[in-house]
């Protein structure tokens, strides 16, 4: 007997599967909060150099700052220089500090950073870490450095979250990854400089990174082959709401440590919910605890309205079902390589991991140049995430998952590469361009989490998961770093992002499709889904000759 069919008699979709996808909503919903803070937290409003003795009153506001500050090639005043002297202006006498009365400046005058700070525009945003800490101009890389740490830390969290949840089980370090991400957004948000806040999230990322590991497969381990896609895509929806709710958050608390406070204290509810939350009984069974297995069946039969008795469920047949799928030894990041079915899946889904993580961040985290502010374009990169669930639902069950996947990352790629190809002067086409690649990179992020889960046997299921966030997170940790190449090409990092996008599109076709099939319990379960396709290909030769 297989656990497919124990899950057939306790009832693989009903009250019990949906309570459970309803107690996970909550972290889904408050992880992209987290992930993609740095678009409010880390905003850079408009700023120039403090320019004190400034008249309270004057009226000729312009003609002051065309005195101290130089103009940028495009015309405005510029955020990181002064000049050394104040300017002489037709029909007026400013002279600065040191400078003589009739004193002469020849050629070009000579300018310096901001010796005394910074000034900003506080009609956005109250206060944010660049403008508490100075993270302009030439500490501009320190300001996209903190998203770099904080997924620096999701990378690191999703190899330990993936090790230790196949060691010590789902619910368990569940807890921990509420209680560690609550502790440590409070600490951050009380940081008193860049470093402590730098060290806070960093350590808030790797306990984040146990939500997006253990989330969706606990959801998966008690549902049918039936219902899985169903699930998979109604569960992602809620990290869409999370996008747009940071949206009305973000708009709402214009200050980023109240902001920091409102994403967090949330976490709260869910150390509450777990009360509820069953473990798997899968992985149960894989460790040989047949008598906790059994008491979870029996609450998901009675709440599924099952007449399944102690006789129709009994101890012995689970313990044959434990005896078939009982792991021998611990898992280990190793046992992803030792067979050549399960190096192949490996190492394809790192690839992917990377690109759609790359992809999806470095357009998530850029939302200047598309004609809106911050706040509707946040709304609006939340909204097109909700038609590109339903493509997502209708492509797995038809086309099915690689397909889906390859599809959804090509067209990132070509969405991005087009946007290339527009002019700055044409931003309603640079907008759509945009959100259509947004759309397409959510889908591909949606597809990822459900076929990656359906890929890996159940003993190494979450190890496997840990092993692509790791990378994928690298790839995450990346993208706010390659928005730095514009200094060098103001079109390169559009061009990596859609570049990586299109190399995952091309792996993914070399991953082995899923739909219809059943859940992998061991690693023996998925080397034999590659013999049939072998031995099909050995066969065909025969026949040719034979014909």
């Amino acid at each position: 007997m297989r656990f497919e069919e124990l899950l057939d008699k306790v009832g693989g979709f009903g009250p019990f599967q949906l309570r459970n996808v309803a107690l996970l909503a909550l972290p889904r919903v408050l992880l992209p909060m987290h992930f993609l803070l740095p678009i409010f937290l880390a905003a850079v409003p408009a700023h120039r150099c403090a320019l004190p003795g400034a008249p309270a009153n004057f009226s000729h506001q312009d003609a002051w700052l065309e005195a101290h500050l130089p103009r940028e090639p495009d015309g405005r005043f510029s955020s990181c220089l002064r000049f050394t002297h104040s300017q002489a202006l037709p029909n007026t006498t400013l002279w600065g500090r040191g400078q003589n009365p009739g004193e002469q400046l020849e050629g070009e005058p000579s300018t310096v950073p901001c010796p005394q700070g910074w000034e900003y525009d506080h009609s956005e945003f109250s206060s944010t870490i660049a403008t508490e800490w100075d993270l302009v101009c030439e500490q501009k890389g320190l300001n996209r450095a903190a998203s770099t740490f904080f997924f620096a830390g999701v990378l690191v969290g999703a190899v330990a979250f993936g090790y230790l949840s196949d060691r010590f089980g789902r619910r368990r370090l569940l807890l921990v990854a509420y209680v560690s991400t609550l502790v440590l957004g409070l600490v951050s948000a009380a940081s008193v400089s860049y470093t402590m806040f730098a060290i806070t999230r960093t350590l808030t990322g790797t306990a984040l990174a146990g939500f997006t590991i253990i989330v969706m497969p606990l959801e998966l381990e008690w549902l049918d082959v039936g219902h899985r896609t169903v699930a998979g895509v109604l569960s992602s929806t809620f990290w869409t709401g999370g996008v747009m709710l940071l949206a009305l958050v973000g708009y709402l608390i214009r200050d980023w440590r109240w902001l920091l406070l409102a994403v967090t204290l949330p976490y709260v509810l869910g150390i509450l919910s777990l009360w509820w939350v069953p473990e798997s009984a899968r992985w149960l069974l894989t460790q040989g605890r047949v008598e906790d297995a059994h008491r979870y069946l029996l609450r998901c039969a009675k709440l599924n309205g099952r007449p399944v008795g102690e006789d129709g469920l009994s101890q012995e047949a689970l313990s044959k079902v434990a005896a078939a799928e009982r792991v021998v030894r611990r898992p280990s990041y190793l046992d992803l390589f030792r067979t050549p079915r399960l190096r192949h899946i490996s190492l394809c889904c790192m690839v992917v991991w990377f690109g759609v993580n790359f992809s999806y961040y470095g357009m998530s985290l850029d939302v200047s140049g598309l004609g809106l502010n911050v706040y509707q374009t946040q709304l609006l990169f939340g909204a097109v995430e909700l038609p590109s669930k339903l493509l997502v639902y209708l492509s797995v069950r038809h086309a099915g998952r690689r397909l889906t996947l390859a599809g959804t990352l090509l067209s990132a790629s070509l969405a991005l590469g087009f946007r290339l190809l527009v002019s700055s002067e044409m931003k309603y086409w640079s907008t759509a361009l945009a959100v259509l690649g947004k759309g397409f990179c959510e889908a591909a992020f949606t597809t990822a989490y459900l076929f990656t889960s359906e890929l890996y046997p159940t003993v190494l299921r979450q190890t496997g998961m840990g092993l692509t966030a790791l990378v994928g997170r690298l790839g995450g940790s990346l993208a706010p770093l390659a928005a730095l190449l514009d200094g060098v090409w103001l079109s390169l990092p559009k061009l990596a992002y859609g570049g990586i996008a299109l190399l995952a599109a091309c792996t993914a076709l070399l991953l082995p499709e899923t739909k219809q099939a059943q859940l992998p319990e061991t690693i023996q379960d998925v080397e034999r889904k590659s013999a049939p396709s072998r031995l099909q290909e050995e066969e065909m030769p025969m026949k040719q000759v034979q014909d």
